[in-house]
């Protein structure tokens, strides 16, 4: 058996499937492909089996519920300033400035989706 790490696939709730797509691809730069699943409507997020990380779509239905009480998901960028002026550009809210770890070797932000 493939043992795997805890995570393997996360949904996004959104309630406007066309917004939040558009926010997704100018912020991070994803591609995504829309589908309907069960009557809901999805966009996946492009996923390559050569990367690390792990998949995920953008989900609309009346199951999904946008919140900012609920799990926090942190996006991989190469230049974080420049993902933070397009985000602010699109109008979202700044939850946590940006903070180096030097340490470690990476910056962490954190924005609400537009």
């Amino acid at each position: 058996m493939r043992r795997s790490n805890a995570v393997t696939y996360f949904e996004i709730p959104v309630i406007n499937m066309e917004r939040a797509i558009n926010f997704y691809k100018i912020v991070f730069d994803f591609k995504i492909e829309r589908e309907i699943i069960d009557g809901y409507e999805m966009g996946f997020i492009h996923f390559d089996d050569n990367l690390e990380g792990i998949a995920g779509s953008l989900a609309k239905g009346d199951i999904y519920r946008p919140t900012k009480s609920g799990v926090i998901l942190y996006f991989h960028t190469n230049d974080i300033d420049f993902t933070l002026q397009k985000a602010i550009g699109l109008g979202t809210e700044i939850l946590l400035p940006k903070i180096v770890n030097s340490n470690l070797g990476f910056a962490i932000a954190e924005i609400s989706d537009s």
